[in-house]
């Protein structure tokens, strides 16, 4: 819970109205929010049904009116026009594969928060590249703490700086396929 709330430091996500947190498993850092902000509507998506159940069955028994779990894959929530605020996710992923999965979704001056472990140069590097192509820009990598004990955890804050690509999202499946270790590669000038 803790690893959740210490998002709370980041301000456009206490000032968020709606916050979509992908790979929600469990509910954390969803549910955990919803229950800290009860002014913001936080959708909580996850593609595994059984994951998705547990968390309807959590928000009911916690009094979390604020969340609804949506049983979706990321990139089927970008087809959409942008909606969210903010975008959050914890364990999806390497940093440009979120990148990508939220950059559809977020309005223009919308941001990401994304846990990471230990700091990686190699996986920051392909972020910075995936997201000079989905028009983010980094306003921060902070370090936490969210309890004794806790080491190398870091938030990396986006900004959505620039329209995303019309060809992003990408089809179900195919940017972590694709990933392999690169970034999503620009378009070609004619």
């Amino acid at each position: 819970m803790a690893d959740s709330l210490v998002a709370l430091e980041v301000v456009p996500l206490r000032e968020a109205r709606l916050v979509v947190d992908l790979g929600a498993g469990a509910g954390f850092p969803g549910l955990a929010l919803a229950a800290a902000l009860p002014e913001t509507k936080v959708r909580a998506v996850d593609s595994v049904a059984k994951k998705c159940a547990f968390m309807r069955r959590a928000a009911a028994q916690a009094g979390i009116d604020n969340a609804e779990i949506v049983h979706a894959r990321a990139e089927t929530l970008g087809a959409a026009p942008p909606q969210a605020d903010v975008v959050t996710a914890r364990a999806v992923g390497r940093l440009a594969l979120v990148e990508e999965y939220a950059a559809p979704i977020l309005v223009l001056g919308g941001h990401l928060v994304a846990w990471t472990g230990r700091r990686d140069a190699d996986a920051e590097a392909e972020a910075r590249r995936a997201a000079a192509v989905l028009g983010l820009e980094l306003v921060e990598a902070r370090p936490v703490t969210p309890y004794a004990g806790a080491l190398h955890r870091h938030l990396h804050v986006y900004r959505k700086a620039l329209p995303t690509p019309e060809r992003f999202p990408r089809r179900p499946g195919i940017a972590r396929k694709r990933a392999r270790s690169r970034a999503p590669m620009p378009a070609k000038s004619a």
